[in-house]
């Protein structure tokens, strides 16, 4: 029997570690924030990856690596397999979780009510993009680090070009796309 961490300690530990890297550690400087979480993603995924690789032969090719990442990797970590898999066969990914659990239950805070819903929302609407894509940094190290351990060097970010209008609004979206670049040596 493996030991687990129950889901809402892990959402309460990336809402906490992102809330501390961008409200107080680094609070002028987000790109140095998301690099922070980028990276400790990126230790995480090492090794887990080193973890539920350890009993395996190593892959032959890079799309068995990524199909692992997607189903058995993916699959310890929120309990069910990726989406949905795409790939222009020249070395980029893209990995669809269309109920990404570590932020289904996520929210951020809504507009003050002194503001007008009528006026330009492209600040509130900036601001939580940002707080979501803060958010996907850690995971994006995690693949990163899985994959950079399982022999593929790569930029992994998230596609959140797709997220809907009212995000503003309470709810975070769960339709998250996940972009493997892999990196030729």
């Amino acid at each position: 029997m493996g030991r687990e961490v129950s889901e809402s300690c892990v959402d309460s530990l990336l809402t906490e570690m992102v809330s501390s890297y961008c409200d107080r550690f680094y609070t002028n400087k987000p790109e140095l924030a998301a690099r922070r979480i980028e990276a400790i993603g990126f230790q995480v995924g090492l090794q887990l990856s080193e973890r539920y690789t350890m009993e395996r032969p190593r892959f032959s090719d890079h799309l068995e690596a990524i199909k692992f990442i997607c189903k058995d990797f993916w699959s310890e970590l929120f309990k069910k397999q990726i989406d949905n898999l795409k790939t222009n066969h020249r070395g980029t990914f893209v990995l669809q979780d269309n109920r990404f659990r570590w932020l289904a239950r996520t929210s951020i805070d809504p507009l003050p009510e002194k503001e007008d819903l009528a006026q330009d929302n492209s600040p509130a609407e900036s601001k939580s993009a940002q707080a979501t894509s803060m958010h996907l940094y850690f995971p994006c190290g995690i693949i990163r680090g899985a994959l950079q351990n399982l022999g593929i060097p790569c930029a992994v970010t998230a596609d959140i070009s797709n997220l809907p209008a009212f995000l503003y609004y309470y709810p975070f979206p769960t339709f998250f796309s996940f972009i493997i670049q892999k990196l030729y040596q």
